[in-house]
């Protein structure tokens, strides 16, 4: 019983520190919301959706943990050098007036590679109830999903782990056509 007691109270001693250092780093980043507002009826997302912009600073040698957004976020940098690592692989870098999107839930990261300060304004549209960003726990880089279906061919559908993994190329290609088909169900107007 004893052994058990000490185990579980080990666990949660290394559980709540893994926590706090976590939430240390991520504070470290400042995040200042400049506005919210809320579509009541989105076409995007067939029904409400939440608007919002924010300010984000990195200092130098700052990064923000792996994460997602589940919703679209269009992002501009305002001031310093901004490099964006995508979950698959591969890094952008961004410098003033110049912007970047991130969609469906895509899994990357920001850092400040730079000297000074990076100020980024971001702009999300998320269904409405759901964060704006959503952190992969443990901090590690997952791969995914899927954009489009050119992603999948080749043997790219083997990398992807989020939100799954795939066994099989017409898996993958599926999986990109039901979210292309679920996300994007605007009126059809005819010409």
């Amino acid at each position: 019983m004893k052994t058990i007691t000490c185990t579980k109270a080990l666990v949660i001693a290394i559980s709540v520190g893994v926590s706090l250092l976590c939430i240390t780093v991520y504070a470290a980043v400042t995040a200042d919301v400049l506005f919210v507002g809320t579509i009541p009826d989105s076409k995007v997302f067939n029904g409400s959706a939440t608007v919002s912009t924010r300010a984000l600073t990195l200092k130098p040698g700052e990064k923000l943990p792996w994460h997602y957004h589940p919703g679209f976020a269009f992002n501009v940098v305002k001031s310093g050098t901004l490099t964006v690592e995508d979950g698959c692989g591969g890094e952008k870098t961004l410098t003033s007036g110049q912007g970047f999107e991130e969609m469906d839930g895509r899994v990357h990261r920001g850092k400040n590679l730079s000297a000074t300060d990076v100020i980024v304004y971001d702009t999300f549209i998320i269904p409405q109830g759901k964060p704006l960003t959503v952190q992969i726990p443990g901090g590690e880089s997952r791969c995914g999903p899927p954009l489009n279906v050119q992603e999948c061919r080749n043997d790219g559908w083997r990398k992807f782990t989020h939100p799954q993994s795939f066994t099989n190329q017409g898996q993958c290609e599926s999986f990109v056509r039901r979210l292309r088909e679920t996300r994007f169900q605007f009126e059809k107007t005819p010409y």
